[in-house]
């Protein structure tokens, strides 16, 4: 993103729209998609229950074959996308809906690729510890109070905590396999 992206950062109270608006949207995006063989799952702060944040359902998509994804460019663009290739993620494809007013954000990656498990984990482990879930609200709110005008900033100014929380959701992960009450990564809270 440069100096001339007008993007807003506003942060808001949790709304529970936001997992109908996630089912909703993953339907049409598995009838596009369904020769990838999608597995959808709803990530980011919208799907962790009473938190704030910002207005935009995230998205992630597992496909066999992260290759074949730029082919179905024209149907996302159908469903209101805008195709933005890898955006400095390798592995990944990203589409947003509604431009500088985002509504939806999709992250399109091939099975196995571990920013898969990272944002999964990062989702369920926040789902799991509510008062890490509060201080990443917390978190954000004040950084859009200080920052409405800097996507750059508030993103910066996550980052540390972010970080914090992957490596606490990896432990929390292994330590739960070591006892045989955790499965595989993929998450079955808010997937499809």
């Amino acid at each position: 993103m440069g100096s001339t992206d007008k993007r807003k950062v506003k942060v808001v109270p949790y709304n529970p729209d936001w997992k109908r608006m996630f089912e909703q949207e993953a339907q049409r995006l598995q009838t596009v998609l369904e020769p990838l063989l999608p597995r959808i799952h709803h990530i980011g702060s919208t799907a962790i229950t009473g938190i704030r944040a910002k207005p935009i359902i995230d998205i992630l998509v597992e496909v066999v074959d992260i290759s074949r994804v730029d082919r179905y460019n024209r149907s996302m663009q159908q469903l209101g996308y805008e195709p933005k290739g890898a955006f400095g993620i390798a592995g990944r494809r990203f589409f947003i809906r509604g431009g500088n007013q985002r509504t939806h954000h999709v992250h399109i990656f091939q099975k196995g690729n571990p920013e898969i498990r990272r944002h999964v984990l990062f989702r369920d482990y926040l789902i799991a510890h509510p008062r890490e879930a509060a201080e990443y609200s917390a978190l954000k709110a004040e950084l859009a109070r200080k920052f409405p005008e800097e996507i750059e900033a508030y993103i910066e100014g996550k980052d540390g905590f972010i970080k914090k929380i992957d490596q606490q959701a990896e432990y929390w992960y292994q330590e739960r396999k070591k006892r045989g009450d955790a499965s595989d990564t993929s998450g079955k809270e808010d997937s499809c």
